[in-house]
């Protein structure tokens, strides 16, 4: 696969490209506005995302955490409006082919790195080939682009082996960055000093990222949609303790907090006159927590004892009291919140300790003297809040069994390292992004050729299923929406039989923040947008 020039490529393939957006600048999301003006400018704006992420431009990596950061520097070529319609971002506009396998966009002139460098198309066909290289869902993302070819310095075509129906999706900012050429060529993507000191083309400039403890990024007075951002300043709190997070918000010393706030006190906190809380779900990319089973263990490996698990955890009890009502049971590896593919007949482990024991026994694994039958590891992603809290009731619940399990905790960067490179777990208790599509969201998880050590958030169970593949890769090229759905359907089913992972609940995403900050959610991204339209005051 290689980057070339190739401008006669324009007249000749013009012929079979149908219009998506016609090709002309679309003035209401240029950034240039009278309006705009008018709106409160200056301030700054702390919000706590809580877990401190292992980057802060995700290149080459989908830590959650670093979803709230990376598309404030690092933008990509297009944005959502509230019905998943594209609009113009750094393309301006865009056609695909009536066969989809063409897509050409035209890139916002004048538009300039941080570091002062030109924006170009031949920085646009280097990131979106680096990320189907390095990114853990890129991998699946760009599968089909054969080949990225530079047109002219502000026009770049894809060229697709086979149809990618949710390509047109995937270039939201924090999903799909585009990096600087003149810094990233020639050196290891995932290893790049940038993904921690970020060079982009958006509205906010990095400063400083002391660990531990916050990352600074100010206003880009050179920013191309100007007079955007309405903030000077954008300071990323990284607050683990719940009482902390809490006291933060309340007191003001951040304006806004979407982690590690116990639901104990989301009721205290809905009364505060001075704050808004929000439970509405980011529909780019619904999330859900998980058990995630590695499958190299030998008592894993074995699906008797993984259905013993499931039967053995009672999900009602999670939602009402780990969640205090603020999460939704899940049995399949969809979020309802992702509507358009859920499946909700999906077959159920019922809580049932009694058959889970049978199993156990029919696995023959019978109890020893001290009562156990073996060990296992398990592992939250977060220390603490319902992550840690759910580890801590599957102990419970599996020691009925007679599982012996022992929780450990870290932080999220050891945490991923422990479960993706050093493969030194039994059980994750993570969260995960179903995201906007599941060939984006969920194929990661499940198809086996993305399982590669040291890529996180991938196939961290090691499951493999032929047929589970084929029908995924089946419905990554489907163009008929009934077909597809279809196909999900069918794999849904397969997974849960499986019981690679057990998913356990779609929780609520809450936000508490200032009732004077505006702007926060733009679109079908929300918090995971550029966040140029943030202001606080008025």
């Amino acid at each position: 696969m290689t980057t070339k020039n190739s401008g006669a490529l324009v007249s000749t393939r013009r012929a079979v490209l149908t219009s998506t957006v016609a090709f002309a600048a679309l003035a209401a999301f240029s950034g240039v506005s009278g309006a705009a003006e008018e709106k409160p400018r200056g301030g700054s704006v702390s919000i706590n995302i809580g877990t401190e992420p292992p980057v802060l431009v995700l290149i080459a990596h989908t830590a959650g955490a670093a979803y709230y950061i990376s598309g404030k520097a690092t933008e990509s070529l297009l944005t959502y409006d509230t019905d998943f319609n594209p609009q113009p971002l750094l393309a301006t506009a865009w056609e695909v082919s009536e066969d989809g396998l063409h897509y050409r966009f035209k890139l916002r002139e004048g538009v300039t790195w941080h570091d002062g460098k030109d924006f170009t198309a031949e920085d646009v066909a280097f990131s979106i080939l680096a990320l189907k290289e390095n990114h853990p869902r890129g991998r699946a993302t760009f599968a089909s682009v054969e080949q990225v070819n530079v047109l002219n310095r502000h026009e770049v075509e894809l060229v697709l082996s086979k149809p990618a129906p949710y390509l047109l999706s995937a270039f939201a900012s924090f999903e799909a960055p585009m990096v600087p050429k003149h810094l990233y060529a020639g050196t290891k993507i995932a290893e790049n000093p940038h993904n921690v000191a970020p060079v982009g083309t958006g509205p906010y400039k990095f400063v400083e990222w002391v660990r531990g403890s916050h990352a600074i990024f100010e206003r880009n007075d050179r920013y191309w949609g100007s007079p955007k951002p309405y903030l000077d300043q954008i300071i990323f709190r990284f607050i683990i303790d719940p009482a902390a997070a809490v006291a933060a918000i309340e007191a003001g010393e951040v304006q806004v907090s979407i982690a590690n706030l116990p639901l104990t006190d989301i009721d205290r906190l809905k009364a505060n006159p001075n704050l808004v809380v929000d439970t509405d779900p980011p529909p780019y990319s619904p999330s859900i927590a998980r058990a995630e089973f590695n499958l190299e263990n030998t008592y894993l490996a074995d699906i008797r004892v993984r259905h013993a698990i499931a039967h053995a955890v009672d999900k009602d009890f999670i939602v009402s009291t780990i969640y205090l009502g603020y999460a939704t049971r899940l049995d399949g590896p969809v979020s309802p919140d992702l509507a358009k593919f859920y499946t909700p007949d999906l077959p159920k482990y019922a809580f049932d300790p009694v058959k889970a024991e049978k199993l156990l026994d029919e696995a023959g694994y019978a109890r020893g003297a001290d009562g156990f039958r073996f060990k296992l590891y398990i592992d939250p992603t977060q220390p603490s809040g319902p992550p840690k809290q759910t580890a801590e009731y599957f102990a419970q619940a599996l020691a009925k069994v007679g599982i012996k399990v022992e929780l450990r905790t870290q932080d999220f960067a050891t945490f991923v390292k422990r479960i993706f490179t050093d493969r030194d777990f039994d059980i994750a208790i993570e969260g995960m992004s179903n995201l906007y599509d599941p060939t984006v969201g969920i194929q990661r998880l499940y198809w086996s050729k993305n399982f590669k050590v040291g890529v996180p958030f991938s196939n961290g169970s090691r499951y493999v299923n032929p047929e589970v593949d084929r029908l995924l890769e089946a419905a990554a090229v489907e163009v008929d929406p009934k077909k597809r759905r279809e196909l999900f359907n069918a794999f849904q089913k397969l997974v849960v039989q499986d019981l690679p992972t057990l998913d356990i609940v779609t929780p609520s995403v809450i936000t508490v923040y200032d009732k004077r900050v505006k702007g926060l959610k733009t679109g079908v991204e929300h918090l995971w947008s550029n966040g140029a339209d943030i202001q606080i005051g008025g």
